[in-house]
Order: structure tokens, then C-alpha cells, then sequence
């Protein structure tokens, strides 16, 4: 199959190397916001990136944001430090591009075991969960043997570069190998039509809609009944933590259109139990993950999973989508796709690496804490959090889809982002004042609040959420929902082999969740004197 004309392998041969063993030295802060696009940049005016992280330790600041990202923790960033040591180390003796390749071949098998793989499972790593979605986009061409329409399901709660890449188009204006494009511009080769199918149900506000696998099953029809195959991007699970199509949809569709269809599972959030997410790619499917989610690890590092059988389809590649080359290197792919990966540059990207040694870490840590101590914790939290957020007078649940989990689910059967909106005076606050509040809450807003010596001390903390998601509303007027978020490494910190003691750290993550929501009631009380 033909997807456009071939780069030059030229490009990666002339004047040798472009990656020298000093690049390794440049400062470890430096190289964990390199390799990315514009949003793992650093605010010139402070050093954090567009979600309030710094690209060091900051245990300062309270982290219920991995819906969106979260700070890098000491063990991660000592990890990655460790690792940058020893790739140096190595590449005294080997070429660094030839080292590198090995470590991320090792990296491959790390993650594997970590979600308890078999080796049949492909990993190919990218710098974001954006970049992934580019990735499955080029190999569904390939298994599909033609240009797929995606479907896209919960196109209103993905990523907002999903609405790009889906379409095959630039996502940016910038790529994480540091070519300069212009954002929403054709990939020559990969452009292609999208059906998007939102979740929100417009007509109630804040529910999921009830007929979305007959929306799903419709766009299928459609797209099949103009002779286009489909590559369907179903959601496990959304920025609100909801899942869509049901499993009775995906059996519906693998038995009516087995070889039309392709899926990919948009796990980037990876809250999934690790027993569904092997009975995914059991059954074909492509999975996105992240490390940066859920895990904690720092933003951004993707990853596209894929059953054996998939990589067959390579075979039938004969050229490649020039603007393509500029989304992925050599050592991105899996060793064993020699062919493919004879047609990239050896272009090691430091900063995707280190971000994903730091995330290994926390998967590591997460997996090591005991399964019943994870089911329990996530039940715990989720409890009181849903609790805490019925007693506020200012918070309204964004209500959560019911049967949607099942054992599979593991840990996972509990919710783990708690989505709600703000009142005032109980009327809806804009979303305007909701970013407001957003912003606040990383800051110390001790000087701003005023008020007395308890109300200044809950103002002066730090703490991140996840990113308010606009919510379309029945009359119209948008609204916005704030995220408290149950992340692996709440569930690590609070692990002990003293029971008791284990008790006590749940309720003190508990307390400062109490803390939070007690910010946010000063912040709505006093909006006037909060800097936009």
C-alpha cells in the first residue's frame, strides 16, 4: 500500500550523527521539557508549563490533577537522573544512538511486565498521547489497506489535538522533533474524514446521552455504505471519566464488520484494570496510553500499544507520508520492525525518554503497592470524596454513567475524577470565573484572601486539579467542570505494612482534599480579589 512518497533516507545519514554524548549534559531539568510540542514549553515568566507543573520536585504543592498532569515527584525525577547517568555511562563504549535503542528496547519490556503482557505486544513510544493518536491514525492505514474515515467517540471530552489528528493534520505549530508546521494543515498522505459522536447529552445538562452506541453503530453504516473503512476511536476512559461504546456495541460491530473496522482504545488516561486492558488487545484492538495521567508521571509521554498480529500489516507499506517522518524516529518503534524502521532518522529524543524513565517509576511503585490495598484505597477515597463534594454548597456533581464496570475493572470498578461545577449563591459560576479559580489554586493566595488566620493558611496552599472541561448546556449557556482526581501515587503514598498507619495516610489524604474544596469556597466567596 502506497501512503505517499518516501524522505530521502539521506536526511539521516548526511554529516553523520546530529546527537553528540554531550547533548546528555545538558541540565536535567532542561531535558524534561525537551522533545515535545509547545504545551511541555515553560512559561518564560515562571517555570512551570501550561498545567502549572515545574519540570522538578515541588512537594509542596498537593497533586489532585492527573486527569490533566502533575508535578514530577522526587523518586521519578531521581530515576531519571540515574538513567541519564547511565546511558552516558554506556555510550563510553557504544555509539549513544546504539545504546539509547537498547534502553528503550528494555523500556518496552519494563512496561510489558508492568501491565503483566505477553511478549507479543508491540510498544511504540511517542511524546505525547497526541503524537500516539498520529501513530494508530498511520498504522490503520496500513491495516485497513486503505485511507480509514475515524469515528470518534467522546470527541467532546478527549484531547484537543484529537480533533486534528483524527483528521490526519498537523496538531501544532510546532512538531516534538522541532519542525515548525502550521497547526490544522493536511499531513500529505494521512489527511483523511472524521464523524465526530460527543457523549454530553445537550438536552439534560450534565448527563452522558443514552443513545451513543446507536450513534456509533449509525456512523459505522454510514461510512461503510460509501465504501470507506473505519477507524474506530472508542473512549476508556474520557476527561470526565466516562466510557463509551458498551461492550454489547464493540461484539455488534466485531461480528458484523470484522475487517472493516479497526479500533483503538483511547486508555490515555490509564484507568483501566490491567485484565480489560489485556482483553483489548486480545481482541485486535490498538490501545493509547500515557504515562502522565493516571501514573503521574511528567507530562508528556505516550505510548501505542498493539497485538502481534498487527505488525504483519507493515509489510504492505510501501511508502510513507513524507510530513510523517517529522512524527516519529528509529527508536520509537519496536526493534523487530526492521523494515520500518530502516526508513526513519536514528533520532534519539531525550526528553520523551526521561519522561517515561520518571513514569516507569510511578507504574513501578503503583504495581508494588498490593491489589486488595489498591481496590480498598480507590473504594475509601472515592467514598469520601463523593461525600465531601454533596456537603459543599458550592460544588454539583457532574453525575457519573452507571454499569459501565465490571471485574475486569479491578481497582478501577471504583471512579477515580470527580468532576463537578461551581455555584455562587446557587447560581452557576461562567467558566470564565472557573478558570479563575483554576488558576488560584496553584497559587499562594494568602495576600489575596485575607480574612483570618485559618482562612489564610487554607489560601496560602498550593494545589493542582484537573482543567475545567466545558460543558454544553440545554439554554445554551456553556459551563465548566473542575476535576478532583485519584492518582497512582496517592494510592503508593498512602500504602504501609502497618495497617493502621495505612488508615491514617487515607484520611490524611482525605483531610487535604477537605483542605481544597475549603479554598475553593474563599476563592467563589472573594472572586473580586482573585487575579484573573
Amino acid at each position: 500500500m502506497s501512503i505517499g512518497a518516501s524522505r530521502p533516507l539521506e536526511r539521516a545519514s548526511q554529516g553523520g550523527s546530529r546527537y553528540r554524548l554531550r547533548d546528555l549534559f545538558t541540565p536535567l531539568d532542561t531535558l524534561l521539557v525537551s522533545g515535545g510540542d509547545g504545551r511541555v514549553a515553560l512559561d518564560p515568566k515562571e517555570p512551570v508549563n501550561a498545567y502549572g507543573c515545574a519540570p522538578s520536585p515541588e512537594p509542596e504543592i498537593w497533586n489532585f490533577a492527573s486527569s490533566t498532569a502533575s508535578t514530577i515527584s522526587q523518586p521519578a525525577y531521581d530515576r531519571a537522573a540515574l538513567a541519564r547517568e547511565e546511558l552516558v555511562h554506556k555510550s563510553l563504549f557504544d555509539e549513544i544512538e546504539i545504546a539509547f535503542d537498547r534502553r528503550c528496547e528494555d523500556m518496552r519490556e519494563e512496561l510489558r511486565g508492568h501491565f503483566q503482557l505477553p511478549p507479543r505486544v508491540d510498544v511504540v513510544f511517542s511524546p505525547s498521547g497526541t503524537d500516539s493518536q498520529l501513530h494508530a491514525l498511520f498504522l490503520a492505514h496500513a491495516v485497513l489497506g486503505a485511507p480509514p474515515v475515524t469515528v470518534v467517540v467522546g470527541a467532546d471530552q478527549t484531547g484537543s489535538g484529537t480533533a486534528h489528528t483524527a483528521r490526519g493534520r498537523h496538531f501544532s505549530t510546532v512538531t516534538a522533533s522541532g519542525v515548525a508546521v502550521r497547526k490544522d494543515a493536511a499531513i500529505a498522505g494521512l489527511a483523511g474524514d472524521t464523524i465526530a459522536v460527543p457523549l454530553l447529552d445537550r438536552a439534560f445538562g450534565m448527563a452522558m446521552r443514552s443513545d451513543a452506541d446507536a450513534e456509533v453503530i449509525r456512523a459505522i453504516e454510514a461510512s461503510l455504505a460509501q465504501g470507506r473503512r473505519v477507524l474506530l476511536h472508542i473512549m476508556d476512559s474520557s476527561k470526565l471519566g466516562w466510557r463509551a461504546p458498551s461492550a454489547a456495541c464493540l461484539d455488534e460491530i466485531a461480528r458484523r464488520w470484522p475487517r472493516e473496522v479497526q479500533v483503538v482504545v483511547d486508555a490515555c488516561q490509564a484507568r483501566l484494570g490491567r485484565r480489560r486492558l489485556r482483553s483489548y488487545l486480545d481482541r485486535g484492538y490498538m490501545v493509547l496510553m500515557t504515562g502522565s495521567k493516571f501514573f503521574g508521571g511528567p507530562a508528556f509521554s505516550g505510548a501505542l500499544l498493539l497485538p502481534k498480529g498487527l505488525s504483519r500489516a507493515l509489510e504492505r507499506i510501501e511508502g510513507i507520508a513524507p510530513d510523517f517522518f517529522d512524527y516519529a524516529g528509529r527508536c520509537d518503534w519496536p526493534m523487530a520492525w526492521t523494515a520500518l524502521r530502516s526508513r526513519f532518522e536514528r533520532r534519539p529524543n531525550f526528553g520523551q525518554w526521561l519522561r517515561w524513565e520518571a513514569a516507569l517509576a510511578e507504574i513501578g511503585s503503583y504495581y508494588a503497592v498490593p491489589g486488595p490495598f489498591r481496590a480498598k484505597a480507590m473504594a475509601e477515597l472515592a467514598a469520601g470524596i463523593d461525600s465531601m463534594i454533596a456537603l459543599s454548597p458550592s460544588l454539583r456533581a457532574v453525575p457519573s454513567p452507571v454499569g459501565t464496570t465490571n471485574a475486569d475493572d479491578e481497582e478501577f470498578m471504583q471512579r477515580s475524577i470527580f468532576p463537578f461545577t461551581l455555584l455562587r449563591h446557587n447560581r452557576p459560576v461562567s467558566i470564565s470565573d472557573t478558570s479563575t479559580v483554576h488558576r488560584a489554586l496553584a497559587r499562594d493566595m494568602n495576600d489575596d484572601i485575607g480574612g483570618s488566620a485559618a482562612d489564610r493558611q487554607v489560601a496560602a496552599q498550593r494545589c493542582l486539579v484537573g482543567q475545567p472541561v466545558r460543558l454544553e448546556q440545554p439554554d445554551g449557556a456553556p459551563r465548566a467542570a473542575l476535576r478532583l482526581c485519584v492518582g497512582a501515587r496517592l494510592v503508593t503514598d498512602a500504602w504501609s505494612l502497618d495497617g493502621a498507619q495505612a488508615q491514617r495516610n487515607v484520611q490524611h489524604i482525605l483531610d487535604r482534599i477537605a483542605h481544597v474544596l475549603v479554598k475553593i469556597e474563599l476563592l467563589l466567596d472573594r472572586t473580586a480579589a482573585v487575579p484573573a
